[in-house]
């Protein structure tokens, strides 16, 4: 068995940020499939064992079982020492994660999740506001990397793979060409992308609900 093994599943953005970190830091690690659409994270044992807050990804190390994927991250860099900031980055790498769980991943998993994996078509209305938001997180983080390589200068760190979660997957299930509309977040996507160790998200976690037809159907 691994030492870390990730309760996840392939639909799950918030928990390719800790895969990809893992495979790209190449830790002994594993992904454990989780039941969303059976409802696994709603069981109250799932919850006393698991994770009370009833949500995936949770990281299993040595019996203790951890979540919140922004948190987990700072907890491995700082443990393993891989792709962590530079002393003097410390806040600008919590700054960056916190808007990244925020508003960047937020508003990208939410128009994603409503405008693909809900099994009624969700108001026009609704999509439209989400996809505003988004837009303009993008921007934001399309901005900061128009003069540097990743998030924090020359080097990946966690704060590009918090960052990451969402934005490999295919752009019929998000509703966005970040290759023709922000040009600079698709170059450093490309940067990631070439790090040792790099997979798309349902190549790197074949586990759990397949959302991609459980969600469309009543469960």
């Amino acid at each position: 068995m691994a030492r870390y093994r990730l309760h996840c599943i392939g639909a799950s953005g918030n928990s390719y940020k800790l895969a990809l970190y893992m495979n790209c830091a190449g830790l002994d690690w594993e992904p454990v499939g989780v039941d969303f659409a059976g409802g696994q994270m709603r069981d109250a044992g799932w919850r006393a064992s698991t994770n009370a807050m009833g949500e995936v990804p949770v990281l299993e190390v040595d019996g203790q079982f951890m979540s919140q994927s922004g948190a987990i991250l700072v907890w491995l860099a700082e443990t393993t020492g891989k792709f962590a900031p530079a002393d003097d980055q410390r806040f600008e790498a919590l700054r960056w994660i916190m808007f990244d769980n925020h508003k960047f991943t937020n508003n990208h998993a939410m128009h994603r999740f409503q405008r693909s994996f809900m099994p009624e078509p969700v108001h026009p209305a609704i999509l439209a506001f989400l996809r505003a938001r988004s837009e303009s997180s993008f921007a934001i983080v399309d901005k900061h990397l128009a003069d540097r390589a990743f998030m924090l200068g020359e080097q990946p760190t966690i704060v590009d793979f918090s960052l990451a979660g969402y934005v490999y997957y295919p752009k019929e299930e998000t509703g966005f060409d970040i290759a023709t509309e922000f040009p600079a977040l698709d170059a450093w996507r490309k940067r990631l992308a070439a790090l040792s160790g790099w997979k798309p998200p349902y190549e790197l976690m074949p586990v759990g609900s397949d959302l991609r037809t459980a969600m469309r159907r009543p469960v």
